[in-house]
């Protein structure tokens, strides 16, 4: 019966643990926080410079600094092994609800291949089908170039920083340290790079990290109805970790850009440089 109680009481103490901490710690760099099991560090929408149910701890920037292309990150190695762990299907719109939210930039289709050619598909149907009303203002020089692209990139994803069965199992006596046994910490590091593309120099990155509590099989140990019922606090929390990384890295990236000063090289940027060869 005690033993029972014990687990019981283990079971509230890992749903407390979970909401009070919302299962993402942030890097240094940011206070980004996630309050419920099922949010992430970005929410609400954004139209045009409007900005509605924003992540309080979001960078914004008071001057919009250009248009800007994000990459989709589909065709990049860390991409199918990403999706596996977490469960999390793409980064991509986050990261440009998070960037319109923050007014640093204007966001463009380039970037996302998939929406880039769909786009161009129906521009070119509507321009040339002949089907479509007089005055529908199809004719070309109408799309607006990006100015930068920003390219993210998973470093660290889902690693394990360490068991808490050591701390847990002194409270809860030995059947629930083998349920403590089934909890880790779990670190996503990411960085965001964005480029000047007419030039392709590095204008700006940035590094982001998160960890969150994975309940991984603990919740078995007490049966189907109690892992059942507490089922949406194991939710891929490695994965809202990851989206918090991202937002980290962009809070960092806009803190930087509103102080930006360009580089300078004398003789001027890609004429041989200051370190000769003789």
């Amino acid at each position: 019966m005690t033993l029972k109680k014990n687990m019981f009481g283990m079971v509230g103490l890992l749903a407390a643990t979970y909401l009070l901490g919302g299962c993402v710690t942030p890097g240094s760099g940011g206070s980004v926080t996630t309050g419920s099991p099922d949010a992430t560090a970005v929410s609400g929408a954004a139209g045009g410079a409007t900005s509605a149910g924003a992540n309080t701890s979001l960078e914004r920037c008071d001057e919009t600094l250009g248009t800007l292309a994000v990459d989709d990150g589909r065709g990049k190695e860390w991409y199918a092994s990403f999706g596996a762990a977490t469960k999390i299907t793409t980064i991509e719109p986050l990261i440009r609800l998070a960037v319109q939210q923050s007014n640093c930039f204007v966001i463009t289709s380039i970037g996302n291949n998939r929406t880039e050619s769909k786009l161009s598909s129906i521009t070119d149907k509507q321009r040339n089908s002949g089907e479509f009303r007089a005055g529908s203002k199809q004719q070309k020089g109408q799309r607006v170039a990006a100015d930068y692209y920003l390219e993210p990139s998973i470093i660290i994803d889902n690693s394990s920083t360490g068991k808490m069965a050591g701390a847990l199992g002194g409270l809860i006596g030995r059947g629930g340290a083998a349920v403590a046994a089934g909890m880790e910490s779990k670190v996503s590091v990411v960085t965001l790079t964005m480029y000047d593309i007419r030039s392709s120099v590095q204008i700006a990155i940035s590094e982001g990290n998160a960890t969150a509590t994975n309940f991984g099989a603990a919740m078995g140990a007490f049966g189907p109805a109690a892992a059942g019922g507490l089922g949406g606090f194991s939710q891929t929390p490695e994965g809202k970790a990851t989206v918090a990384a991202f937002t980290d890295a962009y809070n960092k990236m806009v803190i930087a850009l509103r102080n930006y000063k360009a580089q300078e090289v004398k003789g001027g940027l890609g004429r041989g440089g200051r370190l000769k060869v003789k």
